[in-house]
């Protein structure tokens, strides 16, 4: 085994803090800063110090070895992008502000990669022109820039990130779907092996477009998804993906429209009390604009309309919340009197499948403290289009087997697509095909969020010490204490250099003029697996050896300490 690196405390650049970081709000934020893991240089921009570095890059190791097990092959593309191939997809404007724009000297119009669709398509139309050079599987480990609104969480919601993403390359969807197969189970492997709790959960496809997608989510209190799991079946899914069938009723039984007076009653709160009724015997209907058009949402009144399934649904074209002066334009439509009857051709009108025809509700009657009620759907008003647009709620049933779901809060760390043919066309990528006419290729995409992985892992598996690394991406395998006195630091650098001969990573804190307590405490804080103290029985050539994870300790002379940090 080759000699491994002794890194000693009093040389390392690496300052712990006693206290959070003032604008910290996640677990991992304050820990990864406190512990001297990393630092902010500006808003969602961050450094690695040293030790952040060595676990990001151990992180990429793991990343890079089940990338190569199956064929993929490691590019480095770069982070500066041109305008054009952005442009071929839509993806220039789609993207919006998130974009980092920017001009050369020249004028020339540039980008920082939010992600590397285009350019590997590029790259493979100018490398690949049979299909004898098909199946191929590309990946790099670069960086991605997006300009977020609201960065937050330290390294979890940056504008700058390390990500891992691949694209496969096949001249038959029979092949998409087996490379899709192979990076599926290549990301079990590394979330397994970096020590990651995780969920594969059906997700929407959002701006990448395509057909199939999955995500893998880390359970934790910080992540900004909701995930919707089954206790009865296998479903699992985002909650932007959970999807219900329309269920039409019969609703020939229900009295003609009738409208009612309702003064001051522009809330659902207010109309159920009024009227004696349950919110949920009511429909809500939020207007909304879409590229400048007004379009209503109706949703049952004890339910909120999800915007980000709204969004999606109306990608690219953008949605935003009608406005005092929306409303002062159109007299026909009354704020919080607003009802699907008698829109007609003027507002499209989108609902949730829960309003299916034959669904008779309490909705507003486009008049002025006026309401109407046995409104039935596909009888006094028509739905354009049916999407599940509500929030999800925990006991929603589930889409497969009814069962009522559990929710969960999660951080992506990986997404995984089938893309199909959208960039090959775009792009035009073709290969020659075995009849000598042109094939169209099909991709697919995998990324997988390394920086967010240090994040993830962070949130998972700190305890009230500090950070707690698995051993695979650990900055060290020990962290050697010397508790103060000469004798102590001397054999703590004597048994770090055996171990590290022995090929053991060692990070020693040999720090002078430091309280033996302050070295402990940042031991905890810094989280290598196993801690080995040289303390008061050092003279006799006595040890004690941690485990930092289950806090267990023992006694141990320096040939048993090194037999057990070797095997």
């Amino acid at each position: 085994m080759a000699n491994a690196q002794v890194q000693r405390m009093s040389q390392l650049m690496a300052k712990t803090l006693r206290d959070d970081p003032a604008d910290a709000e996640v677990l991992s934020h304050k820990l990864l800063v406190r512990a001297g893991y990393v630092r902010r240089t500006a808003a969602g921009i961050w450094s690695w110090l040293p030790l952040g570095k060595k676990v990001l890059a151990n992180v990429e190791r793991v990343v890079r070895e089940e990338m190569d097990a199956i064929g993929a092959q490691e590019v480095l593309l770069p982070a500066l992008l041109p305008r054009e191939p952005y442009d071929a997809t839509g993806r220039w404007d789609e993207y919006g502000q998130e974009l980092f724009r920017l001009k050369d000297r020249k004028g020339g119009d540039y980008l920082l990669g939010p992600t590397h669709e285009e350019i590997f398509t590029l790259l493979v139309k100018d490398q690949c022109t049979s299909y004898k050079d098909l199946p191929v599987i590309l990946y790099q480990i670069q960086s991605k820039f997006r300009d977020e609104a609201r960065p937050r969480a330290g390294i979890l919601r940056g504008r700058e990130f390390l990500m891992k993403d691949s694209y496969s390359f096949d001249t038959a969807d029979e092949g998409l779907a087996e490379a899709y197969a192979r990076h599926r189970e290549a990301y079990q492997r590394i979330f397994t092996r970096l020590g990651l709790d995780y969920r594969i959960v059906a997700a929407t496809a959002g701006a990448m477009g395509g057909s199939k997608s999955e995500e893998f989510l880390a359970p934790a209190e910080a992540g900004e998804d909701t995930f919707a799991d089954c206790p009865n079946c296998d479903f699992a899914a985002n909650t932007e993906a959970i999807s219900y069938a329309l269920q039409p009723v019969d609703g020939s039984a229900v009295p003609a429209l009738e409208e009612i007076p309702t003064p001051g009653t522009p809330t659902i709160e207010t109309l159920a009390a009024s009227l004696g009724v349950q919110a949920s015997d009511t429909l809500k209907n939020l207007l909304v604009k879409v590229d400048g058009e007004i379009v209503a949402v109706g949703v049952p009144g004890d339910r909120e309309v999800d915007l980000g399934k709204v969004e999606e649904h109306f990608a690219p074209a953008a949605v935003e919340m009608v406005t005092e002066a929306d409303f002062a334009g159109r007299p026909d439509l009354v704020r919080g009197y607003v009802g699907p009857q008698g829109l007609g051709e003027k507002v499209t009108y989108i609902a949730d499948p829960r309003v299916a025809p034959g669904t008779a509700w309490i909705t507003g009657a486009n008049k002025a403290d006026t309401h109407a009620r046995n409104v039935v759907a596909g009888r006094d008003f028509e739905v354009d289009e049916y999407v599940d647009v509500v929030v999800v709620q925990e006991g929603d049933p589930c889409p497969t087997c009814g069962t009522g779901l559990k929710l969960d809060r999660a951080i992506e760390i990986g997404h995984i697509f089938q893309l199909g043919r959208k960039y090959a066309d775009a792009l035009k990528l073709d290969v020659l095909g075995q009849n000598g006419k042109p094939v169209r290729v099909t991709m697919g995409s995998y990324g997988i969020g390394v920086s967010r992985a240090v994040a993830a892992l962070a949130e998972q598996t700190a305890d009230e010490q500090g950070l707690c690394w698995p051993k695979e991406i650990a900055p060290a395998d020990v962290h050697v204490v010397a508790a103060g006195k000469a004798l102590q630091t001397e054999l703590a650098l004597d048994v770090a250099g055996k171990l590290a001969a022995a090929g053991v990573r060692v990070l020693v804190d040999d720090r002078a003029g430091v309280s033996p307590g302050v070295k402990f405490t940042d031991a905890e804080l810094i989280g290598v697996p196993q801690i080995l103290v040289a303390g008061r029985r050092s003279a006799e050539g006595v040890l004690e050896l941690k485990d930092r994870r289950t806090g267990e300790r023992e006694e141990v002379s320096v040939e048993d300490a090194i037999a057990r940090l070797t095997a």
